[in-house]
């Protein structure tokens, strides 16, 4: 029910807007494709230089792999024991041995060691520059688990193999309650007063609307990897033009309808932050680093250039949420597994280089987050649903190098398994969250409104930042 990152009295209120909103067939067009994602409270505030320098800004930059990403076949066993137990369990979807890439891990052992996915070499670079970390077996919990208690169905998080719940889970970290908030919006609630403006949210999306981005007070800015936010010109001809020119009356006109009059002004607003936005990157120094062409990376080249102009902005925390989709490989996972890292691997590499670009690598902490796992055992040439995950941090400020958590045994039937290799849990996405916001500047006394679950579990900061 949470389709708009507006809280609840101003998401009902702008879907009445919404419906009530009339107008030729152009305007309808063109309000489709508007992503009102603008601030129902902004007032015009006026634009101004932040205070500070450099070391006082921090951007976090969630980035979900929509779907269930198979961290098996990301992080995998590579001494021959282990990769022979790894190869007989996953049999077709497993990945020969010969085209893994070693990485060796800093300080964590196991008796195992380990490689990452042939079509991720780039976060093999950065992995072994200490740039990139690794979190193991995480997933959501209600408290800590065991495999006893899972048999017995107590203390489970609802609906653990369901997408869309599970999604919710991940990105609210409340897996015990009915979705209202998530984590990254809370988050953005208690930081958003070291921001000197707030004209411009400090949370950004390029997917639209999220979960994890929605607070009782920041709202969410949708961007578009091209432009800031859909934009029409009133030079340009034909039918834009005509969308354009009627849309913007409709904005500027005073209704005496309620809804129809804060539905112009919330479009207002989005297209007068679009021009705000358009104007301050359009004196943006161009980037050097390349970028791949894929819509991914484009996405996280416009948050590169959002965080060059963070100052003139007065945004001393940002928060970005992106989202890349085709993860669910129930049927031929290992070519279209390799394409979806492939495109991963090039974005991240080219945005952790941009980050080193801006002198900012050390400010801006990315990190992957996924609905959950895939199944040990496969389904033909395919993988399900299943529960704990592999993640990657990446930043100059991460100590990378090196696994966090703790990998499951990865034997089937051992004291991991729920059943064909779905892996318990051992480290909490509460945890996962905690350690993050705590770098973004939470004190512990507060982290409990952030993240309110923190207290069940032994770890708030897993070391990685």
């Amino acid at each position: 029910m949470n389709e708009y990152p507006f809280t609840p009295s101003r998401r009902t209120f702008v879907r009445q807007a919404c419906c009530a909103a009339v107008g030729s067939t152009g305007i309808v067009s063109a309000l489709a494709q508007l992503r009102v994602i603008g601030a129902l409270a902004a007032t015009g505030s006026t634009l101004r230089a932040a205070a500070g320098d450099a070391a006082d800004y921090k951007a976090l930059v969630c980035l979900f792999l929509n779907g269930g990403n198979d961290g098996n076949n990301l992080i995998v066993p590579f001494d021959q024991t282990s990769y022979n137990t790894y190869a007989s369990a996953r049999g077709n979807v497993a990945v020969a041995q010969t085209a893994l890439l070693p990485i060796t891990p800093k300080l964590y052992r196991d008796g195992r060691s380990y490689a990452l996915h042939p079509a991720v070499p780039g976060l093999q670079s950065l992995f072994t520059q200490g740039k990139v970390a690794v979190l193991a077996n995480v997933g959501t919990l209600l408290r800590p688990t065991t495999l006893a208690q899972y048999r017995a169905g107590t203390s489970l998080p609802p609906q653990l193999y369901s997408h869309s719940d599970q999604i919710t889970q991940w990105q609210s970290s409340l897996a015990d309650r009915q979705f209202e908030t998530g984590w990254g919006g809370r988050l953005a609630d208690m930081m958003d007063a070291m921001n000197s403006n707030n004209r411009i949210s400090m949370a950004i999306s390029s997917n639209g609307s999220n979960k994890f981005q929605l607070g009782n007070k920041v709202i969410p800015l949708s961007v578009d990897r091209a432009v800031p936010l859909l934009t029409y010109s009133t030079s340009i001809g034909g039918n834009n033009k005509a969308n354009y020119t009627g849309l913007r009356k409709l904005m500027d006109s005073t209704p005496a309808n309620l809804l129809e009059a804060a539905f112009g002004q919330t479009s207002k607003t989005s297209f007068d932050d679009s021009v705000l936005l358009s104007g301050v990157l359009s004196s943006a120094p161009t980037l050097k680093t390349v970028f791949p062409d894929t819509v991914l990376a484009q996405r996280l080249k416009m948050f590169a250039r959002l965080i060059s102009v963070a100052p003139t902005l007065g945004l001393k925390r940002q928060i970005f949420f992106c989202n890349v989709g085709g993860f669910d490989v129930h049927t031929a996972q290992n070519a279209a597994h390799t394409s979806l890292l492939a495109d991963v691997n090039g974005a991240l590499a080219s945005f952790y280089n941009a980050t080193v670009e801006l002198g900012l690598a050390n400010q801006v902490t990315t990190f992957t987050a996924s609905d959950f796992a895939r199944t040990y055992v496969p389904n033909a040439d395919g993988t399900d649903h299943a529960w704990g995950n592999h993640q990657i941090i990446m930043g100059g400020a991460v100590k990378g190098g090196d696994f966090y958590g703790t990998m499951p045994s990865l034997a089937l039937g051992g004291p991991d398994d729920v059943g064909r290799g779905v892996w318990i849990p051992t480290t909490s996405v509460d945890e996962y969250s905690a350690t993050l916001a705590t770098w973004f500047g939470v004190s512990a006394s507060n982290l409990s409104t952030v993240l309110p679950n923190i207290g069940r579990f032994a770890k708030p900061n897993l070391g990685f930042l």
